[in-house]
């Protein structure tokens, strides 16, 4: 499987006529429990919560596409995430970046700190940030390239061999690039994560997360995670997200390609400020970015030269194409507040630090005409 084309491995991943009828697709099963022929004697299936034939389907597509060897499904993914910081212990310590989703910083602080864990928060597009603060109590560095909301990169091949050397877990957070534009176990991290609600689902129609790893006993522990806290995705879920992978190369082509025509746009236009797009020459590490992904995605952010919230919110208010809503990575296009919506759990004194203003803007740019795209930002900015 690992010689096949991108294209071809993502539509074949996981994929197995089922045995009983020969149906393409793989089945949805709906049951909870599996008979046994006697006391300990069933066909690998005892109970749904440890084992699901569907979710072991999407299961082995996400090792395929992320290039692992062990894939792990979830009901979200900051369950996902919950299931990686429970890898460690009272007293051990998280470096993670300081521009991230919401959730996962909510996650850190407001539930895992109170059980004796240390979150240090940097910016890790400079390696050396993480070195400065690696002790003997780091356990997990956290990343996520390109960070939400403001795209920035980080070096994952530079952090690998900082995380191996140290002996620490390095866990990437890769829903933004997808495993379409970026496969981060191939550049030396130990756990890949994502929310697979985003790209890999692509239609905003289920709630998903995943891990992704190589190593055996890193997979033992986090299935033993899954199976005995429980947060595990129905099958019809499952079967979503399969079927979302099959598409996943067509629509992430889509995506780039509206990235980079709206991205320009929004340059050129007198009333923007600021665009935080990865692809620009500009952007701060875009020669990594160029080195480590296959595309720029259809991810970005900006904002006004008028920098109050009020022109932010009228921009917001105003879109036809563009929804006002949360999330991202659809094949429709969205339009965010983060200060106000995905990080809103952040505190306003730390969001400002990293450059998050009370005026910026997110936009996930779906597969729509991105001429029609553009028209709607025309009118929606004035």
């Amino acid at each position: 499987m690992s010689s096949q084309k991108i294209a071809t491995k993502f539509i074949h991943a996981g994929a197995e006529p089922d045995p009983s009828t020969g149906a393409i697709m793989t089945p949805i099963f709906q049951t909870s429990t599996y008979v046994q022929s006697s006391p300990g004697q069933h066909k690998g299936y005892e109970y749904a919560r440890s084992q699901n034939p569907t979710r072991a389907a999407l299961e082995t597509a996400l090792a395929v596409i992320e290039n692992g060897k062990y894939g792990l499904a979830f009901s979200s993914g900051v369950a996902a995430t919950d299931a990686v910081i429970k890898l460690l212990s009272p007293g051990d310590e998280v470096i993670a970046a300081n521009d991230m989703y919401g959730g996962t910083y909510r996650l850190f602080t407001k539930v895992f700190e109170k059980f004796g864990i240390k979150f240090i928060y940097v910016d890790t597009t400079d390696v050396n940030n993480i070195t400065a603060v690696l002790s003997e109590k780091s356990k997990l560095i956290w990343i996520e390239t390109p960070t939400n909301p403001l795209m920035n990169i980080t070096d994952i091949l530079a952090v690998s061999k900082i995380s191996k050397k140290a002996g620490t877990i390095l866990c990437v957070d890769n829903t933004f690039a997808s495993p379409y534009l970026q496969n981060p176990l191939d550049l030396g991290a130990d756990i890949v994560m994502h929310s697979s609600t985003k790209y890999l689902g692509g239609h905003s129609d289920v709630i998903q997360g995943a891990l992704i790893m190589n190593d055996e006993s890193l997979k033992d522990q986090l299935y033993f995670i899954q199976k005995s806290c429980g947060a595990v995705p129905g099958p019809f879920d499952c079967f979503l997200v399969l079927r979302g992978i099959k598409t996943l190369h067509v629509r992430m082509k889509q995506h780039c390609e509206n990235g980079i025509v709206i991205a320009n746009y929004l340059r050129s236009n007198p009333k923007v400020d600021r665009v935080f797009w990865c692809g620009f020459l500009d952007h701060p590490n875009h020669d990594i970015a160029k080195k480590q992904m296959r595309g720029f995605g259809g991810m970005l952010s900006f904002t006004l030269k008028d920098s109050s919230v009020e022109a932010a919110t009228k921009v917001l208010s105003s879109t036809k194409l563009f929804s006002l809503a949360e999330s991202l990575g659809g094949v429709e296009s969205l339009i965010n507040h983060p200060a106000s919506m995905t990080h809103a759990s952040i505190p306003r004194e730390e969001r400002l630090k990293n450059g998050l203003t009370d005026g910026l803007i997110r936009l996930s740019i779906g597969i729509e005409d991105a001429e029609d795209l553009v028209e709607d930002l025309k009118q929606a900015i004035g």
